[in-house]
């Protein structure tokens, strides 16, 4: 399901990097860099809000007064730099779900989102069938009929990209990002050793190797 998120963070550079991170799950992000501006979409609302509360004209705790007057039941991810022990339990005072103090990792707040969003929604993780193989992607866990195949994360999460984008030819620049995030400084072939070392363990799929490229997943006729 593609969840409605409206990210509220007057740093610019840090607005871009979480909605990078947050829109690599699919879900569609909308982002504010002042609370002004966010409260014009108050009355078109999202799934969830998440809200830094030091902003250049409104802060988070008027901005959550007034989001919460209007949906209350719309939950809501405060952020802040300030006093974590202070913020936080104003913030929930006010309706918030969950805290997040600065610096965090935006892998953290992706995780905090999606942990939330099943908590208030309800999310429909997939099965993914590519024979011989069953990809279960809430457990993280991959089966050979009845045995159980031991991948690495980064194994995992490079399967299940290449499993949701069957048959689409991905740049190496572009399965680096998915799996290691746009922050990562390193070289794009590491993407070719975890390629190397995923066939190696289920040596049933069928990854091409695009030369020059990058790889496509290949549905098996099996």
């Amino acid at each position: 399901m593609s969840f409605k998120i409206y990210l509220v963070e007057d740093d610019k550079n840090l607005n871009l990097i979480l909605t990078t991170y947050l829109e690599k799950e699919g879900w569609q992000v909308s982002s504010f860099l002042t609370g002004k501006d966010a409260q014009k979409s108050i009355n078109n609302p999202p799934d969830l809000w998440i809200l830094d509360i030091m902003l250049p004209d409104i802060d988070g705790y008027q901005l959550i007064k007034e989001i919460k007057l209007t949906t209350p039941n719309i939950p809501v991810i405060f952020i802040s730099a300030r006093d974590a022990d202070i913020d936080r339990v104003l913030g929930l005072e006010l309706g918030s779900d969950d805290y997040l103090a600065k610096p965090f990792l935006p892998r953290e707040l992706v995780i905090r989102t999606k942990n939330l969003l099943e908590r208030i929604y309800g999310i429909q993780y997939q099965v993914i069938n590519i024979p011989p193989y069953t990809i279960e992607e809430k457990s993280r866990r991959i089966k050979l009929e009845d045995n159980l195949i031991d991948l690495t994360s980064k194994e995992f999460d490079l399967l299940l990209y290449l499993a949701k984008n069957q048959g689409i030819a991905l740049s190496r620049e572009q399965i680096l990002e998915a799996i290691w995030g746009s922050d990562y400084f390193g070289t794009d072939r590491v993407v070719d050793d975890l390629v190397r070392r995923l066939r190696k363990k289920m040596p049933e799929l069928r990854i091409e190797t695009i030369y020059g490229y990058g790889y496509r997943m290949i549905e098996n006729d099996k």
